[in-house]
């Protein structure tokens, strides 16, 4: 059975504006290595920096190793070394130089002597591929490599658990595989770890657990193959696909065909979709609706198209959803008008549940 290192229980937290985090009860095991994945603004930094009570929940609690650290007779510093942080933005002391660095919260705050500190860092710093750099001083180290220092700072203090905030994000895109290098390593070495990142593909490889964050909370949790192969909200499949949609409703036969293919023209463009498969859109939806379904449905309907484009996978699907008794134009619609159809997508699948309903992708 997994050891349960830190457990939420009603974690809010409120700003005067805004409440980022309103209902989180999670808990996190011995060896998890989670990457916190969502859009801006959903509480993923807040979330980390009140695991560490860097800040204050408003409400619930949160333990580590079965002690609760919300509760105000708890010594957090002490509980804090448990639990390494790296930052966005390095905090290097600038008038330190790369081994002292790494040498004071071991010497400060575990008491250890400082010729043992002294191999340890170097250690850490071989660890990272920096033993060269001991002697320098952080402003003669580039991004990524002042980011691979303040890692083996926090592996200094020997947490339980590290927590990462946007590591790579104040990084130049040259510098950031070194960094997420060096956290792939400790990932192999079984480290327990919480990442805030915005790197999908590292975050599909790396981690054991996903946490999709949105309205406030953990809004999907899963591995990566199920948040990133088979998400089960809609939020969590546009957020990882990063889905651009246009929708439309049709309920009069005598709809503006020419103002919505002007629309779904412009929906194309505006999202770069190429010109073949913007083309072959347009046509399908043309000899779909006006050659087959309009024909086919009652006078009294409702005809919905969503059209949505993944920038991930470059695919763009057409789902219709209309009244009427089961009509498959594929099976029954007009046999040369489907063979175009056909033609233009590379799937396509019709089912009737009380309502018609065609999925189309194009590729």
């Amino acid at each position: 059975m997994s050891q349960c290192l830190i457990k939420t229980e009603h974690l809010r937290k409120e700003y005067p504006n805004v409440t980022p985090l309103e209902d989180v009860s999670v808990e996190i095991n011995k060896g998890d290595i989670i990457s916190v994945i969502g859009p801006s603004g959903t509480g993923k930094s807040t979330l980390l920096r009140c695991l560490n009570q860097l800040e204050e929940p408003t409400s619930g609690k949160v333990f580590v190793d079965d002690e609760e650290i919300t509760d105000i007779k708890c010594d957090i510093s002490k509980v804090r070394q448990k639990m390494g942080m790296v930052f966005q933005s390095f905090n290097l002391f600038a008038n330190l130089n790369i081994v002292e660095n790494i040498m004071v919260a071991p010497v400060t705050l575990l008491k250890m002597p400082k010729e043992e500190a002294h191999e340890l860092a170097i250690e850490l710093l071989k660890k990272v591929g920096l033993a060269e750099k001991a002697q320098n001083f952080p402003n003669e180290l580039s991004g990524g490599q002042k980011q691979r220092v303040a890692i083996a700072r926090a592996i200094a203090m020997k947490p339980e658990i590290l927590f990462f905030d946007e590591p790579t994000s104040a990084l130049d895109p040259t510098m950031v595989s070194e960094v997420l290098a060096v956290i792939k390593n400790l990932a192999k070495e079984g480290m327990t770890m919480i990442i805030v990142t915005h790197e999908m593909r590292f975050a599909k490889d790396v981690s054991t657990r996903i946490f999709y964050m949105d309205e406030g909370g953990i809004y999907e949790d899963g591995t990566p193959e199920q948040i990133f192969e088979n998400p089960k909200k809609e939020k969590t499949k546009a957020f990882i696909q990063r889905l651009r949609s246009y929708s439309a409703e049709i309920n009069t036969k005598d709809f503006d065909f020419i103002g919505i293919t002007a629309e779904i023209e412009q929906f194309g463009r505006n999202n770069m979709i190429s010109s073949k498969m913007l083309r072959n859109t347009r046509l399908v939806f043309e000899e779909l609706i006006m050659a087959n379904i309009i024909p086919q449905i009652p006078d009294d309907f409702t005809l919905n198209i969503d059209i949505e484009y993944s920038e991930v996978s470059g695919k763009t699907t057409m789902k219709l959803e209309y009244d009427g008794t089961e009509f498959d134009p594929f099976k029954d619609g007009d046999e040369i008008s489907m063979m175009i159809v056909k033609r233009l997508t590379t799937e396509n699948s019709f089912e009737y549940e009380g309502k018609n309903k065609l999925l189309l992708t194009f590729a």
